[in-house]
C-alpha cells in the first residue's frame, strides 16, 4: 500500500463504493466527496479498472481487422497529436503554467488531451502537480524507488485514492466549467473518437475501398493500438524516466535524461532537466537535445495561437552534477 496522508479515520468498510456507484464512476466520476476507507484506499478497484483493461484487450481485434496503409497512418497521426496535447497542454501549459492560451484555444487541447483516455485536465495536472511536490519519496503514488516498477508505471492510478481529483492543488484550473465538465466526464471524448473512427473506417470502406480498411479496422488500430502505445509512452516518464539514462543534475529525486524516451514522448524524456527548472516550456536544454513539444510550442507561438512561452534562465545551467 501507497504510503499517502490519509483521511479523516473511518469504520472499516464504511465508504467503500457500491457496485452501482463503481459502475457509474465509470461514465461520471464525480465523487461523494465521503472520506476514503483507509483500509482499501491504496488497493487495485478492478471493477473500476475494467475498461482500462478492456482498452486492451480490444488491441487483440487487429487478429481479425489486419492492416493496413490506411490505419497505421490514422494511428501514427493519432498518436503524434494526441502526444503533443498531453505533452504540451497537459503537462506543460496546465501543470506548470509555462505558457498562456485563450481560452478557445485552451479547451481545444484539452478535448484532443481527453481524447488520450489519461482523465481529465484537472486531475492530470493535480497528479503532476502532487508528482513534483513528493518526487520519489513514500508519498509520490509512482515512485519506482518507494513502489517498484509496474506500480510505477501503472497500478498507483487504479486504485480508489488515485481516481479521485485533488482540486485544491488546481484552483486555477478548475475555475473554467468546461474543464471542469472534461474532468467529470472523461469519457465522453474518447467514446466520440472511437465512433468517428468507426464511421469514417465505414465511409473509406465504401467510397475507397481501394485503400483496404474499413470501420473495425480503424477502429482497433486508430483507438485501440494507437491509444495502448500512448499511454505505455507517457507513463515510462513515470517508471522509467526515473531508473534508467544519465543525470546532468543533482535534483533531490531520481529522475534521469533518457534520448529514447524523449523521442517517443516528444521531449518528455528529460527528465531530469524538467526536475532541475519545471517552469520553462522547454525541457530539451541543450540544442541537440531534440524536444518535439517544445517545437510545435514555438510554432503556435508564431502563429499568435499562444504566448509567453516560459524561456529557460540561464543559471539553471551554470551547476550540473558533472
Amino acid at each position: 500500500m501507497s504510503a499517502y496522508p490519509l483521511p479523516a479515520p473511518a469504520p472499516a468498510g464504511a465508504n467503500r463504493p457500491s457496485r452501482r456507484q463503481t459502475l457509474r464512476h465509470w461514465f461520471d466520476t464525480r465523487e461523494s466527496g465521503a472520506p476514503l476507507d483507509p483500509a482499501n484506499a491504496d488497493r487495485i478497484d478492478w471493477l473500476r479498472a475494467a475498461p482500462f483493461i478492456g482498452l486492451h484487450l480490444g488491441c487483440l481485434g487487429v487478429i481479425w481487422t489486419g492492416l493496413s496503409t490506411t490505419a497505421l497512418a490514422v494511428a501514427g497521426g493519432l498518436y503524434a497529436v494526441r502526444m503533443f496535447a498531453l505533452t504540451g497542454f497537459y503537462h506543460r501549459g496546465f501543470s506548470h503554467r509555462t505558457f498562456r492560451a485563450s481560452r478557445p484555444v485552451q479547451l481545444l487541447f484539452a478535448l484532443i488531451g481527453a481524447a488520450c483516455v489519461q482523465r481529465g485536465p484537472l486531475w492530470w495536472a493535480a497528479h503532476h502537480r502532487n508528482h513534483h511536490r513528493d518526487a520519489d519519496t513514500p508519498l509520490d503514488p509512482h515512485s519506482p524507488r518507494v513502489h517498484g516498477f509496474l506500480w510505477s508505471h501503472m497500478g498507483w492510478f487504479l486504485t480508489r485514492r488515485a481516481f479521485r481529483t485533488d482540486f485544491n492543488r488546481v484552483p486555477d484550473l478548475a475555475r473554467y466549467p468546461e474543464l471542469r465538465w472534461l474532468d467529470r466526464y472523461d469519457i465522453a471524448v474518447p467514446a466520440l473518437l472511437a465512433a468517428a473512427l468507426c464511421a469514417l473506417g465505414a465511409a473509406l470502406h465504401r467510397l475507397a475501398p481501394q485503400l483496404g480498411t474499413d470501420g473495425p479496422q480503424l477502429l482497433v488500430w486508430g483507438f485501440f493500438i494507437s491509444t495502448v502505445m500512448l499511454f505505455h509512452a507517457t507513463v515510462t516518464i513515470n517508471s522509467l524516466a526515473h531508473r534508467w539514462g544519465s543525470r546532468r543534475f543533482a535534483t533531490r529525486d531520481d529522475s534521469r535524461n533518457n534520448f529514447l524516451l524523449a523521442l517517443l514522448t516528444f521531449g518528455e524524456g528529460w527528465h531530469n532537466n524538467h526536475h532541475r527548472f519545471p517552469g520553462t516550456a522547454r525541457q530539451g536544454f541543450r540544442w541537440w537535445e531534440i524536444d518535439l513539444t517544445w517545437y510545435g510550442l514555438r510554432l503556435l507561438a508564431a502563429l499568435g495561437l499562444i504566448s509567453g512561452l516560459k524561456p529557460l534562465p540561464a543559471r539553471v545551467l551554470q551547476r550540473t552534477e558533472r
